[in-house]
């Protein structure tokens, strides 16, 4: 890893330029990889950062820099650039056999724990591709913090009382007039959650019927709200639905390595009192207050700062909704006292970072793979081995732009406590929407429809196919996953045709969940995704399969190793100090062994330049690029064919080290290197 040596240059020069320039206030300065190893390993812009402060030229800075150095463990020299950069030059051999054989780690870069929530997908269907993008930035987000050393606890929320639960109760007790044992009988023998798709949409059509169908609804969700009043069968309901469906969803993401350490039921905010707890505060502090006058006479409502009314109206942001006066005045709880989804997202938001004063009680709920206990909240009575959970120092909350507004009024209220920090640890993790290509959307069975576009129709003027469960236009993640699985497998039996029908499926599956995985990591959040099939399966250009396929290459190298002189990867990187460097001191070319590895080595600082970003898509392109590399180093430099036995180790040791760091960086993003492809 890089880090730790930037961190020693940072130290040496920030020391020089206190020596030799009496600053007690030394500048915050970066230290940059050059784009050729011939321009150095290293390079630091500091003197254009001094020359206002000094008044001189910073090609002079350098050079005096450059001389005022001491000796830096680890570098071999250090040259002023014409141009005011200084150049510093790493001893290869000492830099790379540590590193080779696994000796230095990256450093821990926090201890403060984090709670990243994401997926939170309605639990009253199949999740489709529209919750992809939600459940990999945050399973990444996830990954790459404790890889930095930070803790990390993944909670899922599961709105168990909402809207679209309502809905399916509604379908079922007034479209199919199904009693709870029926409705068991039908979870227990039906793919549930396929059914509930199909089940969803119906009710969608017969609430345009008649305005009169929308009291069903509401019916519902008072029956839920308000459980143990007499409505036990439709809370049964609710309680059967959500946990078979939250039971699919949760497979389904195993099927893409995504895991979690909790799932928060809303039902447990609203039984276990905690927006009581978070409303007594807010109205103390002033934070929310009763109107009295106006439509919005009754309401508790919080005044809308400037930076949440911004968000409103803004681009994917929610849009206000009827009945509310969204320039001036949020409602928090309604006349009729029934609290608003805000209310419960601010006691939850106040529980996670420990500011509620109570806490859930917690459940075991499963087992997820690997062994990684899963819990869940509970109204019910504790675990006794359940972890501490919440309580944490940093918040990021997944949630689509669209979002925007709500996030904004979280850390509002924060800000109103007196919170600040919290609030400005409260972060919103945005991202854009998942859309199909015309292609794709053909292939899983939607035609577009010229002319105006009705229910579930696929409109051909538009570049893209939109999403809408609401509409039964979308895809489930399960029938994609298959059907890029199917995909790959028969390409994988194609190349290798002594597999067995089972390994093909295996290896179809993991080159089908990096295809999917990756292609929602290698865009901007910001941007829009349109995915298709082709490109994402593609085991040629930015794709996963085409990462899994170099790790793979690499593989076989010391495969065939063995094979052919026995030569085992222990072998190969044990006695390196006794062999001559000539391999390594090559010319500053770009595809030498010592640039794939020197590449291979900064994983740790595109880590933390992710991290302070938050934009994926830049660990993408640097796997990317890795890989690339790799392929043009391995074209031009044979390894099993190379007669001199120093040139092969060194040759070896280096893609012994890229694979090991290609496959860190895959799984940072969730993906596998299969055995072969």
């Amino acid at each position: 890893m890089i880090l730790s040596v930037q961190r020693l240059v940072h130290r040496a020069l920030a020391d020089a330029i206190r020596r030799q320039y009496g600053l007690a206030d030394v500048p915050h300065f970066s230290i940059e990889v050059p784009p050729t190893r011939a321009l150095g390993d290293l390079a630091v812009p500091v003197a254009f950062q001094l020359a206002r402060t000094l008044r001189k030229a910073p090609r002079a800075i350098a050079q005096e820099l450059a001389q005022a150095l001491g000796p830096i463990p680890g570098v071999t020299r250090v040259e002023p650039a014409p141009n005011g950069y200084l150049n510093l030059y790493l001893d290869r051999r000492a830099y790379l056999l540590p590193r080779v054989r696994q000796q230095v780690a990256a450093e821990a870069a926090a201890t403060e724990k984090t709670i990243v929530e994401h997926t939170a997908i309605n639990p009253n269907k199949a999740a489709h591709i529209g919750h992809l993008r939600n459940a990999a930035l945050g399973d990444t987000l996830g990954r790459v913090l404790r890889f930095r050393g930070t803790p990390v606890e993944i909670q899922n929320y599961i709105d168990d009382l909402g809207v679209q639960v309502a809905d399916i109760i509604v379908g079922f007790h007034d479209i199919e007039h199904r009693s709870l044992d029926e409705v068991r009988h039908i979870a227990g023998t039906t793919r549930f959650d396929y059914y509930c798709w199909d089940l969803y949409s119906r009710v969608t059509g017969w609430y345009d019927e008649s305005p009169n169908h929308q009291a069903a609804r509401a019916r519902v969700l008072h029956e839920l709200e308000h459980a143990g009043a007499g409505n036990s069968d439709t809370v049964a309901l609710g309680n059967v639905i959500v946990d078979r469906i939250v039971r699919a969803h949760l497979a389904t993401m195993a099927r893409l390595n995504i895991a979690y350490d909790l799932l928060t039921y809303e039902g447990d905010i609203v039984r276990l009192k905690f927006w009581a707890h978070a409303f007594e505060t807010l109205k103390a502090q002033g934070a929310i207050y009763l109107q009295t006058e106006g439509k919005l006479a009754g309401c508790w409502v919080m005044k809308i700062e400037e930076a949440a009314a911004d968000a409103i109206g803004a681009d994917g942001a929610e849009p206000a909704r009827p009945g509310e006066d969204e320039a001036r005045e949020k409602v928090i709880v309604r006349s009729n006292g029934v609290v608003t989804y805000i209310g419960k997202d601010l006691a939850n938001q106040f529980w996670k970072l420990g500011l509620l004063g109570h806490d859930f009680h917690y459940k075991r709920f499963g087992t997820q793979a690997g062994g990684r206990a899963l819990w869940s909240t509970t109204s019910g009575t504790t675990d006794p081995n359940a972890p501490a959970f919440g309580r944490a120092a940093w918040i990021y909350n997944v949630i689509d732009s669209r979002q925007m507004y709500l996030q904004a009024l979280l850390s509002q209220a924060l800000r109103a406590l007196g919170h600040a920090q919290e609030a400005e640890r409260s972060i919103h993790f945005s991202y854009e929407m998942v859309a199909l290509s015309h292609a794709t959307a053909r292939e899983l069975g939607y035609e577009p429809h010229e002319g105006p576009a009705g229910p579930g129709d696929v409109d051909a003027k538009k570049p893209f196919v939109e999403v809408s469960g609401r509409k039964g236009l979308g895809v489930k993640i399960d029938d994609l996953l298959d059907l890029l699985t199917n995909k790959a497998a028969a390409e994988v039996a194609k190349r290798n045709p002594e597999f067995s029908q089972d390994e093909c499926r295996r290896v179809g599956s993991q080159i089908a969940v990096a295809a999917i995985r990756y292609f929602m990591l290698k865009y901007s959040r910001g941007k829009l995704i349109v995915f298709d099939i082709e490109e994402a399966l593609s085991f040629e250009g930015e794709t996963g399969p085409y990462l899994q396929y170099a790790a793979v290459r690499a593989n076989n190298i010391f495969h065939k190793l063995q094979e052919r002189e026995h030569l085992s990867e222990a072998d190969v990187l044990g006695g390196l100090e006794a062999l001559s460097t000539e391999e390594l001191d090559d010319d500053g070319e770009a595809h030498t062994l010592w640039a794939v590895a020197f590449e291979a080595s900064r994983l740790d600082e595109v880590v933390e330049q992710v991290v302070r970003s938050l934009e994926f898509s830049g660990l993408a392109k640097y796997a990317f690029g890795l890989a690339q590399l790799f392929s043009a180093f391995y074209h031009r430099y044979p390894i099993l064919n190379e007669e001199q036995a120093d040139r092969k180790r060194w040759r070896a040791a280096g893609v012994a080290y890229f694979r090991m760091q290609l496959t860190r960086a895959l799984d940072l993003m969730g993906i596998e290197v299969p055995s072969r492809m």
